[in-house]
């Protein structure tokens, strides 16, 4: 969560976050041609597949920041005597289930292309090791912990949405109720209108060009004026935004 200044405060210090990237190289050797392993995947949605001179490059941009630039994404690059793989992971998120992460996805390319290039398999097995002794070590608890608290969020999560099921039917019965009165029902529309003037990605793409122009600082009763959005949906916004990375508190 985005942390607020005291009440006298009404200003936010924000900052564009971006990924860390990290990159390893691999042994290997091309059996077979680029321009047949490249015929394997054109057909696949999920890559996009350049070839340059003697590399094949593989990029899957796996999520996007607010302004559609590539965030969360691994490039395996494909050499006759290496393969490269350059992934970015999000701050404060575990970089060795990023890893994980993305050894499988070059594990699946490699068996696609086992006829036609081979990896360093002593290479390959020493940064699989290095990376799982990493993940495991970093377990603090042991299984029956981690279950015991998993079984425990299960039922809380069951009675939240049980709670969700009841309120959800109390609100449509409030509805019903104010549909009947003129003036309040009047009041309810307008209130619901400002509340829903901005999509959450509208509101988050106004919030981004608010920082650009100001230095990455964001008035929040400033902004609330000019886009006449009330306060508390402004920092519901800011909030979102932090949690998906798109920016950071700063002070």
């Amino acid at each position: 969560m985005i942390g607020l200044p005291d009440a006298t405060e009404n200003q936010q210090v924000v900052q564009a976050s971006t990924p860390n990237v990290e990159e390893f190289d691999i042994d290997g050797k091309l059996t077979g041609d680029l321009n047949s392993i490249k015929s394997k995947f054109q057909g696949l949605p999920f890559y996009l597949v350049r070839l340059d001179q003697n590399e094949l490059s593989l990029i899957k941009v796996e999520s996007r920041s607010i302004t559609k630039r590539p965030y969360l994404f691994h490039i395996i690059k494909i050499a006759p005597d290496k393969v490269s793989v350059i992934y970015s992971y999000i701050q404060d998120t575990s970089v060795n289930l990023r890893r994980a992460d993305v050894i499988k996805s070059l594990s699946e390319i490699m068996v696609m292309i086992s006829d036609q290039y081979s990896l360093n398999q002593s290479k390959l097995l020493q940064y699989l090791d290095s990376t799982l002794s990493n993940l495991i070590s970093g377990l603090s608890q042991n299984y029956t912990t981690l279950y015991n608290r998993y079984d425990s969020l299960l039922t809380e999560y069951r009675e939240v949405k049980r709670l969700s099921l009841e309120l959800s039917a109390s609100n449509r019965n409030l509805t019903i109720q104010s549909s009947q009165i003129g003036g309040e029902n009047k009041n309810l529309k307008e209130q619901l209108s400002a509340l829903q003037k901005f999509s959450d990605e509208s509101l988050m793409a106004l919030v981004e060009e608010w920082l650009t122009v100001h230095d990455n600082y964001i008035d929040i009763m400033e902004f609330s004026k000019a886009h006449s959005v009330p306060p508390t949906r402004i920092e519901q916004i800011l909030d979102k935004m932090v949690s998906l990375g798109y920016i950071e508190a700063k002070g």
